[in-house]
C-alpha cells in the first residue's frame, strides 16, 4: 500500500512509520523540513511551506494518517503555546482535506489522531468509546473541533478513524520520561492524589492499533486507543519503582505542579478510565495488555 502520513517524524509517527515498513508499504511522510533523505520505503515530501504542492509528488495513495501538532509535552502551556497546539492541528487537517480532495483516487481511509482528553476527569466513571460526556477545558475542546474537522473527509466517501491515544509509553518521548525522572534520582513518589487515573498505552501498540484500522474496513468513528488495564497514578509509580528498582517514596504535591505547569498539570493531576472496547470489539490484541510488561520492554533494552 501507498500510505500518506503527517506528523511521521513525531514520537507515535515513528513507531508508525517502522511498522509500516517492516510490512513492505510505502509511506509518504508530509514535513516542512528541506534536509530529509529519503531511504527505502520512506518518502519525505513538503508541505504548509512556500511553493510546496505534496498532490503532485505523491502517486495513487490507498490510506491518509494525520497525526501533525504542536506536542502537547512542549513547554508550559502559555496562552500562545495553547494557541499553537490548536492551530496547528487545525491547519494540518485542512491541509489533509484539501489533499484528499485533490486526489483523483480517493483514498479508503483516513486515521487521524485524537486523544482520551476527550472524556472529562473522573475517579469513579469507566469510558467507552459509546460515551457521551465531554470535557470542557482547553484539551478537550481542542480534540473535539479536532476530530469534527476530520469527520469532513467522509464526504469525500472516506472512512474515517479518530484514534484516541492515551497516555503513549516510550524511552526517550513523550510523557514518561518526566514521570520516570524523579525515580531515577531516587525522589519518585505518588504525584498529587494519587488516586487519578492513566489511561496508558505502549508505543508498539499506538503502531499496531493504527495499522489495525487500515486494514479493518469495518472500523469506523471513534478508537480508543489505550491499553485494557489502566492505572491508578500511585500505582503506575510504584510500578515505576519495582520495574526502576527504585523506592517510591517521595510525594509530588498538586499545588507545586500547579505552580510549576499551569494548565498542563492537568495532564497528570487528572485523568480518566478509558477502555479500548472497540479495539477488542474488533479483533485487536494487545502485545503490551499489562503495565509491568511495557515498561520492562521499554527499560531492558
Amino acid at each position: 500500500m501507498n500510505i500518506l502520513l503527517s506528523g511521521g517524524t513525531g514520537f507515535a509517527g515513528k513507531s508508525i512509520t517502522k511498522l509500516l515498513t517492516d510490512k513492505g508499504h510505502e509511506v509518504f511522510i508530509l514535513t516542512r523540513s528541506t534536509n530529509k533523505q529519503s531511504r527505502p520505503h520512506v518518502t519525505y515530501v513538503k508541505w504548509l511551506t512556500d511553493g510546496a504542492a505534496p498532490e503532485k509528488e505523491l502517486p495513487k495513495i490507498d490510506a491518509v494518517i494525520n497525526l501533525a501538532g504542536e506536542s502537547i509535552n512542549n513547554g508550559r502551556w502559555s496562552d500562545e503555546q495553547k494557541k499553537k497546539i490548536y492551530d496547528s492541528r487545525m491547519e494540518a487537517t485542512d491541509e489533509i482535506l484539501r489533499l484528499i480532495r485533490s486526489f483523483e483516487d480517493t483514498p479508503s481511509v483516513l486515521v487521524n489522531a485524537s486523544a482520551i482528553g476527550i472524556y472529562p476527569p473522573s475517579e469513579t466513571k469507566i469510558y467507552t468509546e459509546s460515551a457521551h460526556e465531554r470535557g470542557s477545558d482547553f484539551l478537550a475542546e481542542t480534540v473535539i473541533d479536532w476530530e469534527h474537522k476530520a469527520k469532513l473527509a467522509e464526504d469525500e466517501g472516506v472512512r474515517v478513524v479518530c484514534a484516541r491515544f492515551g497516555i503513549i509509553l516510550g524511552k526517550d518521548d513523550g510523557a514518561l520520561p518526566n514521570i520516570v525522572l524523579p525515580y531515577k534520582l531516587m525522589a519518585g513518589g505518588t504525584v498529587g492524589s494519587g488516586r487519578q487515573w492513566l489511561s496508558w498505552v505502549h508505543h508498539e501498540d499506538v503502531a499496531r492499533a493504527v495499522w489495525h484500522a487500515i486494514e479493518d474496513e469495518t472500523l469506523e468513528g471513534p478508537v480508543n486507543v489505550t491499553a485494557p488495564n489502566p492505572m491508578k497514578m500511585k500505582d503506575f509509580g510504584k510500578t515505576v519503582g519495582s520495574v526502576l528498582n527504585r523506592p517510591h517514596w517521595m510525594p509530588v504535591p498538586g499545588f507545586a505542579l500547579k505552580i510549576a505547569l499551569g494548565d498542563k498539570s492537568a495532564l497528570v493531576l487528572e485523568g480518566n478510565k478509558v477502555l479500548p472496547k472497540v479495539l477488542e470489539e474488533h479483533g485487536f490484541s494487545f502485545k503490551y495488555p499489562l503495565l509491568h510488561d511495557a515498561l520492562k520492554e521499554i527499560y531492558d533494552k
